[in-house]
């Protein structure tokens, strides 16, 4: 029994010294957790001044009111204002000369080629000859003619007879006319064998060739009429109103130069599947303008005064156009614009801009509605320094 005695009270100690160390790392645990939540509690009560701190570093920008010029842009395509189809109006002929290429400027009246003219020389010769001979037979029968007129109320000749000489007579000049006329023709083909230029202007094209057999209405050559091109703009039903004959015209050439031009005319129809109408404008000399160019022009209608941002101010969102705008307390208000034209860095705004609007220059992309931004003022800081964070 002492035994066992000792035995309950060693193990009601160990018990209770197992509580008290329990106890005593529950304690610790307490303490640690009370030293680790307190400072995190302490940084998630944030201050007013961490709240609004600014999210990006800006400059300021105010509409300017300049003088813009009003235009109407469109394309089209730069072509020949008249282009001339040469040809051949005989058959049968050999080409013997080709004097002019592709790209020659010529004058009118100057030779291009030649048809082979020996076989019609030589029928000229003959039909020359042909007429001295009919000539010949006509004035004996002119004489014949007069002398029975003569003796016709003498009665020394029958009327059968007088009637023979007047007839031969009249035979005789109709042989001589129609040899003449012959000779004409025959002048008229050979000089038919020289193909001049019916005007001044440009060789663009040339089917000719030395030795070909020349057919009537084949095409040869081909020729800008005095080099003369002219731009065939297309233009809505809209943008037809505002244009007008004689007004000035600024075409942008693939090279990056420019040529200047005038309206000559107007189509007088629209075209009812486009919905465009053609404006001709002639096109001044002297510029790298070749005819089937496609190029974009620009009619200039006057101008006027309007309001303007430098494109870096803009904001393109879902389609639509935005700026910043900056109230008193330094937040951006997100406003939407309706823009005009564009020049050079600077873009038109027609609706939702007032002159004193203060906006934010550039950096747009950056920004939400309500953001809190820091304003500094760009003229303050060298180019070569960055803006402050």
């Amino acid at each position: 029994m002492p035994v066992f005695s000792l035995l309950k009270s060693h193990r009601r100690l160990t018990v209770i010294a197992m509580i008290i160390i329990l106890c005593g790392l529950v304690g610790i645990w307490v303490i640690t957790q009370n030293s680790v939540v307190s400072p995190v509690s302490k940084v998630d009560a944030p201050t007013t001044e961490s709240a609004e701190r600014p999210a990006l570093t800006v400059t300021l920008t105010t509409p300017q009111l300049i003088e813009w010029p009003r235009i109407v842009v469109a394309n089209g395509n730069i072509a020949a204002w008249q282009e001339i189809m040469i040809g051949t109006e005989i058959s049968g002929y050999r080409l013997s000369d080709v004097l002019v290429n592709v790209g020659d400027t010529v004058k009118k009246g100057q030779i291009l080629a030649r048809i082979s003219s020996d076989i019609m020389v030589a029928e000229l010769a003959q039909t020359k000859a042909t007429i001295v001979e009919a000539e010949a037979i006509l004035a004996e029968a002119r004489l014949n003619a007069d002398r029975a007129r003569k003796v016709e109320s003498a009665g020394a000749l029958s009327a059968q007879q007088i009637n023979q000489y007047i007839t031969a007579e009249q035979t005789a000049l109709a042989r001589v006319s129609a040899l003449k006329a012959k000779w004409q023709a025959d002048t008229l083909r050979l000089a038919q064998t020289r193909i001049i230029a019916p005007d001044d202007g440009v060789i663009t094209a040339r089917m000719a060739t030395i030795g070909a057999l020349a057919q009537s209405g084949q095409e040869l050559f081909r020729l800008i009429r005095n080099n003369r091109l002219e731009w065939r703009a297309e233009v809505t039903a809209t943008e037809l109103a505002y244009i007008k004959a004689a007004m000035k015209v600024s075409l942008v050439l693939p090279d990056g130069t420019r040529a200047k031009g005038t309206v000559r005319t107007i189509a007088p129809t629209v075209d009812i599947q486009t919905r465009n109408a053609i404006i001709y404008v002639d096109l001044k000399g002297h510029s790298t303008a070749r005819a089937g160019m496609f190029v974009r022009g620009e009619f200039e209608l006057g101008i006027d005064a309007a309001l303007t941002l430098p494109q870096s101010a803009v904001l393109i969102r879902d389609g639509f156009n935005y700026i910043y705008q900056i109230d008193d307390s330094h937040h951006a208000m997100q406003t939407k614009v309706t823009l005009g034209q564009r020049r050079g860095d600077r873009v038109e705004v027609t609706r939702g801009l007032s002159a004193m609007t203060r906006v934010v220059a550039s950096g747009v992309g950056f920004l939400a509605d309500g953001d809190m931004v820091r304003v500094v003022d760009a003229t303050a800081l060298p180019a070569s320094t960055p803006l402050p964070k």
